[in-house]
């Protein structure tokens, strides 16, 4: 299972860094096609990591991350930089989910 996961880990870091460098390199349309591979495969990695606690948290804040980045990146192209603001809604969430699990998750693994 681990290696398997791996190979899906590495893809979607390759998918994320193709939508990073064209929002980088201001390629709307690959950019924007780029979301549904780069949030599709963070959220099956979510998927395949819920019966592990700890690395189901941190996978839940990447997709939080993801989002965040997915918005941010709409508003350059698309909307002239203003959703910024609600981008801050999903890197909140992000940290949340781990704080939720530093702070009370991961105690009560350890009863």
């Amino acid at each position: 299972m681990f290696d398997r996961l791996r190979r899906f880990e590495n893809l979607h870091i390759a998918f994320w860094l193709v939508k990073d460098f064209c929002w980088i390199q201001d390629w709307k349309w690959i950019g924007t096609f780029m979301i549904g591979p780069t949030i599709g495969m963070a959220l099956y990695i979510t998927y395949l990591s819920r019966t592990d606690r700890k690395e189901l948290a941190h996978n839940m804040a990447v997709v939080c991350w993801i989002c965040a980045n997915v918005i941010w990146m709409l508003g350059e192209f698309y909307y002239n930089d203003t959703t910024r603001p609600q981008a801050s809604v999903f890197f909140a969430l992000g940290i949340l989910v781990l704080a939720w699990y530093y702070l009370i998750g991961r105690r009560s693994n350890q009863t």
